[in-house]
């Protein structure tokens, strides 16, 4: 990599532990689920509003959205959005998105402790007072970020279109903001000189090349694909590294039956749905935000019609300049 690494910034965290339920409990889960599926239908239809989810959401909450994507998925879709109502089931930087892209509609995101620790890791304030000390920087935001630091940054990416945005800037150094891991990624894809802030993402900077290596011993036929937010070891032990929407599009076109998956857990479901022909083995690796959005709380967004996510104009008016350029690239 030609980028130096500047360590800005880092917090610790930790895996956060899978919960088991007793049979009887999900049979009456089951049954409580589909009142509530046939509830939010109708409050869908009264509030003329559409539901966005991300793939590391809860299995029920994929099931009742709209549509299901990644990021630059789920940010292009809210741009097209005819609804008066986004409801986004993701992280409050995903629901930030929305708002910052879609002025004039409510957006709502089910659960104010849907937080992302890697966006929390950078602010706005601290890229500012990098950038007034070093002039010649151009900031590139990963969108796992605030509104702030959007705001702040020359351009936005998602792990989906990192490598192309990266490629197109002409004015080096960059700094990319928040995430080393797939800032490295870039680097070693693009040859740019870059600048990496030391923010990770919890969840994929707890999975092991070792817990990989078991999971190949013991299904050998399996390919390993993992997402770049993963560390660098992980990275080059990989047979495909790419973001959830290049992983979904790989796995459907290969002739590969078998899969070991290196990112959140919840994407085995979109896998398994979309791949009903092929198995999946997936890591322990839970993202506490994204889990803590549950059918329940969807639809009581929609009923209390909360919490609504506003942006600042100030802020907004900038942030939207940087994302509207990362949705012209592909």
């Amino acid at each position: 990599m030609s980028g130096s690494a500047h360590c800005y910034l880092a917090k610790e965290f930790h895996k956060q532990p899978t919960c088991c339920f007793l049979n009887f409990k999900k049979t009456r889960k089951m049954f409580d689920s589909e009142e509530l599926a046939v509830s939010l239908k109708k409050l869908q239809k009264e509030r003329n509003a559409i539901i966005l989810a991300h793939v590391y959401q809860k299995a029920e909450v994929q099931d009742i959205a709209d549509f299901v994507g990644d990021s630059l998925d789920l940010s292009r879709k809210a741009v097209n959005a005819e609804a008066d109502v986004i409801v986004f089931c993701g992280v409050k930087f995903m629901a930030e998105t929305a708002a910052i892209l879609n002025p004039l509609k409510t957006v709502l995101l089910p659960d104010l402790n849907a937080g992302c620790g890697l966006a929390d890791m950078a602010t706005g304030e601290q890229i500012l007072k990098l950038k007034n000390k070093n002039h010649e920087l151009t900031i590139v935001s990963y969108v796992n970020s605030s509104a702030e630091v959007k705001a702040v940054s020359d351009i936005c990416c998602t792990s989906a279109n990192a490598v192309n945005v990266v490629s197109q800037v002409s004015n080096e150094p960059i700094l990319f903001v928040p995430d080393r891991n797939l800032g490295t990624f870039v680097a070693e894809h693009t040859g740019k000189n870059i600048h990496l802030w030391e923010g990770y993402c919890y969840v994929h900077e707890n999975i092991l090349t070792s817990e990989l290596e078991l999971l190949k011993t013991q299904h050998p036929k399996a390919e390993i694909i993992v997402h770049p937010e993963c560390t660098t070891p992980v990275q080059h032990i990989a047979d495909f590294t790419g973001s959830t929407s290049q992983m979904s599009q790989y796995i459907k076109k290969s002739q590969q039956k078998e899969f070991i998956v290196g990112t959140e857990y919840n994407f085995i479901h979109r896998l398994k749905s979309d791949n009903p022909d092929k198995e999946f083995y997936g890591v322990n690796s839970l993202c506490e935000g994204m889990n803590t959005i549950t059918l329940e709380k969807v639809t009581q967004a929609l009923e209390r019609m909360e919490y609504i996510v506003r942006v600042p104009e100030k802020i907004r008016g900038k942030a939207k300049t940087a994302l509207n350029k990362m949705l012209t690239v592909l």
